[in-house]
Order: structure tokens, then C-alpha cells, then sequence
């Protein structure tokens, strides 16, 4: 399998951890589709939003999707709002498979209750702001989505299941041909 794995979920969801994992377990190039943009920006993404803006941001996002999409044999973790934007799914699934990384909003917001890198939840009413941000999201990450994994577990067993997903894919796709 030449394709792409990207990624997508909410913020705290596990698509870095996971992602470094699924990569060495396959033998393919990671990229954090957020540590990329800062590097071909020179910025981090919190300079950039701040700077520049989130419209600025989401332009170079594209551009990244364009780019990494040509690509192949990456697993590529997305910034959580990537894969909301149909014009970056548009250009990742033509040669990618896009897991959505489910978890449950409590154990996001337990996971992300100390955060203080997320431009987004740089406010006074984080709670609130993840939970409004994870509702307006939620669908848009199951539509985006060729398979969906319980990301609420420990790393290892969410890359058993990502494995084991693509491999029930596969095979699937065999028996139809």
C-alpha cells in the first residue's frame, strides 16, 4: 500500500503520539503537518495566528495538503482543523486514507486542561471554546474520514487498531475486485 495515512481528530486527540508510532510500526516517514508549516514558515503556529491570522494559516495549510498529498508511504498527523476545510480533503484523499482519531469530548478536555500552546484556546473560557470548537467539528471529521478509530485508548492499541483497520480494508477492497 502506496498510500498515505493522514491523521485527523480534534486537538489532544493523540494524532502526533500515534502518528510517530504507526510510522515506525509501517517503516514510513512521519510529518506533523503543524512542526512542517513551522519550519516552511519559519514561525511557530502561534506566531503565525497572531501575526499573521488564522486566514493566512489556513492558506498555507492548503498548500501543505497540495503538497504532501503527491507524495507517498507518509503518515501524516493533521493540525485539528486540516481536514474541517472540504478543499483539504478534496486534495488528501486522492491518495490517502484518512483516519479519524474518535475520543469522547471529557477525555479531551482532561487531556487538554493545562494546554497553553493552542492558539485557539488562548482565552479566558477554554472549556467552553473546546467544547463549541469540538461540536462544530465533530461532523466534519466523520465525513473527511475513510475509517474511524477509537483514539480514547492508549497509543499502542489505537496503532493495533489503525493496523487492523487497513488490513480489513485491504482486504475488503480484494474481495470486491
Amino acid at each position: 500500500m502506496n498510500k498515505n495515512i493522514f491523521l485527523c481528530g480534534f486537538m489532544g486527540c493523540g494524532k502526533t503520539t500515534v502518528g510517530k508510532l504507526l510510522s515506525k510500526r509501517l517503516g514510513r516517514e512521519f510529518i506533523d503537518m503543524d512542526k512542517y508549516i513551522e519550519e516552511k514558515e519559519n514561525m511557530t503556529v502561534s506566531q503565525i495566528f497572531e501575526e499573521k491570522g488564522e486566514a493566512y494559516f489556513r492558506d498555507v495549510e492548503h498548500q501543505v495538503c497540495i503538497e504532501l498529498s503527491k507524495k507517498e508511504n507518509l503518515v501524516v498527523a493533521t493540525g485539528g482543523g486540516a481536514l474541517t476545510y472540504k478543499r483539504n480533503v478534496d486534495k488528501v484523499r486522492k491518495n490517502s486514507s484518512i483516519l479519524f482519531l474518535s475520543v469522547p469530548l471529557r477525555i479531551i478536555l482532561k487531556r487538554l486542561e493545562n494546554d497553553t500552546t493552542r492558539p485557539l484556546l488562548q482565552r479566558d473560557d477554554k472549556e467552553q471554546a473546546i467544547r463549541e470548537l469540538y461540536n462544530k467539528r465533530l461532523s466534519s471529521y466523520m465525513d473527511a474520514a475513510t475509517i474511524i478509530v477509537d483514539g480514547s485508548q492508549n497509543p499502542g492499541s489505537v496503532v493495533n487498531l489503525i493496523i487492523s483497520s487497513i488490513g480489513l480494508k485491504r482486504q475488503n477492497r480484494r474481495k470486491k475486485s
